[in-house]
């Protein structure tokens, strides 16, 4: 190694505070974010290894294998840098020690050794399911938090990809993970059989040496050792006998001991087929422990005291046994103490058979409670955090992590989530959880506050059984402004833990694996949705330069992309930009999107519309159904699916999944807007009426869309007057939005208001010209007037211009005595649509 950096240095916007260790992959320091202002742990790759094209591979392995795992028993990574020829990764600094810095200071207590060992077991399984075996587990790699022991798992390193699942790292570094023939990756002391062979390894493998580190830590010594590096591979491979542990500890369960003998297997079919089932084994034996010593604490003091009494009146009818018949002989007299420990063996034997009993009736009971309340609770809403900072400034994250919440368990099938514009409904009101459920129709309700404190932030949840009030689960959160990351998926992953939901690998991936490792990208990300979600020329613009600069800062986030991909889907309808222009971005932004995730339900149903748009409706189709498969909880791909089978003039299946939308998100008003339309479309007029008038009265009276679906509903009753000042209304709250014009002018047109027709005419005209406005509204006002040749010379506008809006001309109102004319056959089917 070279020497250390001294202090004071800066490697970019870190500045080196001291040396805490260095191994053969690199230093690590201990370092300063001048720019977040947190305290980071730097892990430097010396310059004689940086200059080896093969350590360079396995630094970069090293950073790109951890940042793809979400857990939080695995270290956090904050960034990969780069400076000079310094090469850096920054992650989270542990005050604590090393497991081997543990084992050194005094024998660890059996409670002590099951906490590190659950902990670890928990972090491979996470690991494994995504794909990644570590390697290289051993006492150096992993950290022991000192206020409360909670562990974290380092270095993934040498971590290798199993091929049957490669989900994290790209195809390139993914052959780097095979080791070349003869070539040993890992710590000789903890290595397995089969890395001492140099042959293919998998999970059984990081299994193998957490069963080494677990028999050190009881035994205080390792089970294969050895004087040189040879020695030591060759009692991995030949010793036959691995010994007891009960040999170093008497207080060693059996059970625990049985653990480890199959942990440490030669043959790996026969150790633990997965980490998750070892982890399993791990937790109920420390449930068994704890409950035969809150057994054994709470006997009376007469039971506590009978073994005293039984030895001493063995001793006493030792001491008075008469001698022994026989040839005169004398016949050894049995050892008391002997006699008395088989007699203590076998009165703990029965205590524990009693307690394996109580535990196992207690458990069917426990099974029988919670598999009837799990079922129960299979749906949930995820409230708004109430932003307690009272500061503007903080709201966007306050959302942020909500939508977040409700984007990651949306993922999960299993669960029924209410979506954001639904439970938004109630920001900023004082609720109870019970009523909100309720009314809602779910089972449990999170609700929780947010508390910024200069860069701390301090976080309250809880999920509450809407059918009792009881706390199903709850958690308070004290962390550095900058790790609001890690909570979404922490809070995620609790909740799906609480209500028992059985995940696949790929189903625990999308729970907490979409969002990016950087955490200043993540506040971009959490500030673009903040503004789109305001659906204004504005907020959509700002918008696009938050998302912008959150793939700027990590250009592997998928979700990123897909923010940016849907504002430039919606600019043409807010702002009246020309299709031409955004739609190709927006297709640049989701095809990169969809490139380093496949499996987004958001990126799939975004790159549906942009097909849509592009008029390409065989590939949207098949895009929008995917989309629903991938994620059947997300509520807009179900609402626009609808709007695209409307286009198709399959209003059936259109009506079916507008009324999906609704279940999932009841309380969206453009989802109630949207059924009310296909209400029309159907002739279900009464439908229609009631639908808008929910909207207005109930969830958005200044919806100018719902106006205008009403003032459609009134003119086809012809209800002239009523559809005239709904069609106003409409106007009037957009502030004179050119769509709502264009519905106006063509009502009054064809009431005979002829003046006021042409007046609004003259209004769209300017619009247009000022790009505020596309051919299809202007056509619509000429279409009430009867003049045919004006409808068609600005339907071929935006014909030339590849509007995304034309093609709703197959379902438009306005349309309905034009569809007979040859030209409007001819330009439909040159947007590749049946007429």
């Amino acid at each position: 190694m070279g020497a250390a950096i001294p202090p004071g240095t800066h490697l970019g916007h870190y500045e080196i505070k001291s040396q805490l260790g260095a191994g053969g992959m690199g230093e690590v320091y201990l370092a300063r974010d001048i720019v977040l202002g947190r305290t980071v742990a730097l892990k430097v790759l010396p310059a004689d290894v940086a200059s080896d094209k093969q350590g360079m591979q396995r630094f970069v392995r090293e950073a790109k294998a951890a940042s793809a795992l979400n857990h939080p028993n695995i270290l956090t990574i904050f960034e990969i840098g780069q400076t000079d020829s310094t090469h850096f990764i920054a992650t989270e600094f542990i005050e604590g020690e090393t497991l081997r810095q543990r084992m050194t200071a005094s024998r660890m207590k059996l409670s002590e050794v099951l906490s590190v060992a659950i902990q670890t077991a928990d972090a491979l399984s996470a690991a494994h399911e995504a794909g990644i075996i570590h390697r290289d587990i051993k006492p150096e790699n992993i950290m022991v938090r000192r206020r409360d022991g909670y562990v974290k798992v380092l270095d993934f390193g040498i971590a290798k990809l199993i091929e049957q699942q490669p989900i994290v790292i790209d195809r390139e570094a993914a052959t780097l993970f095979k080791t070349e023939e003869g070539v040993m990756i890992g710590t000789p002391l903890y290595m397995s059989p089969e890395q001492a062979r140099s042959l293919e390894v998998n999970a059984q493998t990081d299994i193998w040496s957490l069963g080494v580190v677990i028999y050190e830590m009881i035994a205080g010594g390792l089970p294969f050792e050895g004087k040189t590096a040879s020695e030591i591979l060759a009692s991995i491979l030949n010793e036959k006998e691995l010994p007891p542990l009960a040999r170093f500890a008497r207080d060693v369960p059996i059970e625990l001991e049985r653990i480890v003998e199959k942990m440490i297997r030669k043959d790996r079919e026969e150790r633990y087929q997965t980490a998750k089932d070892l982890l399993l084994d791990l937790k109920n034996l420390k449930h068994r422990l704890e409950f035969e010593a809150e057994l054994e604490r709470s006997k009376p003091p007469e039971a506590s005291s009978s073994d005293a009494a039984v030895k001493r009146n063995s001793k006493q009818m030792a001491a008075t046994a008469p001698a022994p018949p026989g040839n005169g002989a004398a016949q050894t007299v049995p050892d008391v103490d002997s006699l008395l420990s088989r007699i203590t063996r076998h009165r703990r034997g029965v205590i524990i058979a009693l307690a394996t009993l109580v535990i196992a009736a207690a458990g069917l009971v426990y099974l029988f409670y919670f598999a009837k309340s799990a079922s129960a609770i299979d749906s949930i809403a995820v409230l708004p955090l109430v932003n307690a900072s009272n500061d503007p400034n903080t709201e966007y994250l306050s959302d942020g992590i909500t939508e977040s919440i409700i984007s990651n368990l949306s993922q999960l099938p299993q669960l029924h989530v209410m979506a954001r514009s639904t439970v938004f409904r109630f920001k900023g009101q004082t609720v109870d959880a019970q009523e909100v459920g309720r009314k809602l129709g779910v089972r449990a309700v999170m609700v929780g506050r947010l508390l910024q404190q200069g860069d701390q932030l301090i976080i309250r949840a809880e999920l509450v059984n809407v059918a009792d009030g009881t706390q199903l689960w709850g958690a308070e959160y004290n962390l550095k402004f900058s790790d609001a990351l890690t909570v979404q998926r922490e809070i995620s992953r609790e909740i799906s833990e609480k209500l028992r939901l059985k995940l696949t690998g790929e189903e625990q991936r999308r729970l907490t694996g979409r969002d990016t490792s950087n955490a200043e990208a993540y506040q971009f990300y959490l500030r673009g949705r903040y503004y789109w979600s305001k659906r204004t020329t504005d907020g959509i613009k700002r918008a696009i330069e938050q998302f912008q600069q959150a793939i700027d800062l990590d250009p592997n986030y998928a979700l990123g992309y897909v923010g940016l991909a849907d504002c430039y889907l919606v600019l043409e309808e807010y702002a009246g930009s020309p299709a031409s222009e955004t739609v190709p971005k927006a297709r640049a932004a989701v095809d990169r999107a969809l490139q380093i995730d496949n499996s987004l339900a958001e990126a799939h149903a975004s790159s549906a519309t942009i097909y849509e748009e592009q008029w390409r409706w065989p590939e949207a189709e098949e895009e929008f159904k995917l989309a629903v498969k991938l994620n059947s909880n997300y509520a807009t791909a179900h609402h626009w699916f609808s709007d695209y089978l409307r286009i198709e003039r399959r209003f059936d299946g259109s009506l079916e999944e507008a009324k999906q939308a609704k279940k999932l998100d009841p309380l969206s008003p453009i989802i109630g807007i949207n059924l009310a339309t296909t209400y029309l479309l159907k002739n279900d007029l009464g439908s229609a009426i009631e639908e808008c008038n929910r909207v207005i009265t109930e969830l958005d009276p200044g919806s100018p869309l719902a106006h205008d679906d009403l003032g459609w509903a009134y003119f086809k009753q012809r209800r002239y007057e009523e559809a005239t000042a709904e069609f106003q209304k409409a106007v009037e709250l957009s502030k004179r939005a050119s769509q709502y014009l264009g519905d106006l002018g063509y009502c009054y047109a064809v009431t005979g208001k002829r003046a006021e027709a042409l007046q609004i005419l003259k209004e769209l005209e300017e619009n247009y010209a000022k790009r505020e406005a596309i051919g299809l509204y202007l056509a619509d006002a000429y279409a009430g007037l009867g003049d045919k040749d004006q409808v068609f010379q600005w339907l071929e506008k935006d014909f030339e211009q590849r509007s995304g809006q034309l093609p709703y001309i197959v379902w438009y109102f306005n349309y309905d005595d034009l569809r007979s004319d040859p030209r409007y056959r001819d330009l439909v089917r040159r947007m590749n649509l049946a007429p």
